[in-house]
């Protein structure tokens, strides 16, 4: 990956972070909600074109990704700006680009998931694809629906709980990756790691309608479920998996993943109580998504923005210490105190730097581990 597209990326996720903190220096009288571009340009701009970039394998960033990438963008800007008729129209361009890569990598209809032969890092991967286009067309139905139809109406039937979707595929792409560093170990581990490509994705599906239908103990149940997967994903992951850098990256990652559902299970608990009120809790909710996109997501799209260069000159266990203490810390401190949120930012950016512009092993390609390499990135490294 160029130092230029890497620059870009920087700038991207770091006002991503900048826009969550924005409603703290803007008078509410504005009438528009900057957490959409918060989410938007983090896991659809910045994190889609990750994923676009990583399934092409390619040394360069391609045509295809460039066009995403604009499109992306424009895309979170008519949709902040709440305009939808060109929402609509570029999402059928984006679904198009995703499937195409998805199509070439892999096939139109997903049998491997069905396979249990198959290696489950590539499971996930094509998964995350599949679920990057899934969310762009349901949120373009939702759009539909909500803006012109309106043939069903339902209090969390909201664009902007769809627009939270966008997230579930940079959190594949990553499980991806994490499979991919454990090694083979006999049958039952084969068949653990299917048990959990299998719970993970239905159980985000299944808790998803839960929240449509805004069922609260199953919720539970089923965030509990997840919990427990991830916990035995963590296990499988330190006990099977190489011992290279980018595992203690991924590991702490998993920390995040733990943490989001925990959160997640204590938020739904409060729903759940007599007095419940949005704006009482509205901390934990920003302690959930803070972790899950600028801690667990970040991790995964780290590893394979620097894919070719590992070992990184850095200290990994500092820096990981210094994003938890950002993330976990300053981050939803920011959502309440101007100082906490310019220290976030300057923070992230310095987290963004260290990650993506450390000097690598190589910085010209040579992998140490070979995680779902494509033929064009087989090419370049011979």
């Amino acid at each position: 990956m160029s130092r230029r597209f890497r620059m870009l990326l920087l700038v991207l996720m770091s006002l991503a972070l900048f826009f969550g903190f924005l409603n703290l220096f803007v008078p509410k009288t504005i009438p528009y909600n900057f957490d959409r571009l918060h989410i938007f340009l983090f896991n659809l701009c910045s994190g889609g074109a990750i994923l676009l970039y990583f399934t092409e394998g390619r040394a360069t960033v391609s045509p295809k990704i460039r066009i995403f990438l604009v499109l992306s963008v424009v895309y979170a800007l008519f949709a902040f700006f709440k305009m939808y008729i060109p929402v609509l129209l570029i999402t059928l361009a984006l679904v198009v680009l995703v499937e195409s890569a998805r199509i070439r990598r892999f096939s139109f209809f997903p049998m491997d998931f069905f396979r249990a032969s198959a290696p489950v890092s590539a499971k996930f991967h094509q998964a995350s694809l599949l679920c990057l286009s899934l969310g762009l067309v349901i949120s373009g139905l939702v759009i539909l629906n909500n803006e012109y139809l309106k043939l069903v109406s339902m209090d969390k039937l909201q664009l902007d709980t769809f627009f939270l979707g966008f997230s579930f595929p940079l959190s594949l792409i990553t499980l991806s990756l994490l499979f991919a560093l454990m090694k083979e170990d006999g049958r039952p581990v084969v068949w653990l790691k299917n048990i959990g490509f299998w719970f993970v994705n239905l159980g985000v599906i299944i808790f998803f309608l839960f929240i449509i239908f805004e069922k609260l103990l199953p919720q539970v149940f089923v965030t509990s479920v997840l919990f427990v997967t991830v916990l035995m994903i963590l296990l499988l992951l330190i006990r099977l998996g190489e011992n290279l850098q980018q595992k203690a990256f991924l590991i702490s990652g998993m920390g995040f993943l733990l943490y989001t559902a925990i959160t997640g299970i204590l938020y739904i608990l409060y729903e759940m109580s007599p007095d419940y009120a949005p704006e009482n809790y509205r901390w934990l909710m920003r302690m959930h998504s803070f972790a899950s996109l600028y801690g667990w997501n970040l991790c995964g799209l780290a590893v394979i923005c620097r894919f070719d260069d590992f070992p990184l000159r850095l200290h990994s266990y500092g820096l990981i210490v210094f994003h938890w203490v950002t993330v976990a810390l300053l981050a939803p401190l920011g959502m309440y105190y101007k100082f906490f949120a310019g220290a976030a930012a300057f923070c992230f950016v310095i987290i963004l730097y260290a990650i993506l512009f450390t000097r690598g092993k190589t910085d010209k390609g040579g992998l140490d581990i070979e995680i779902s390499i494509t033929p064009e990135r087989e090419r370049h490294r011979n």
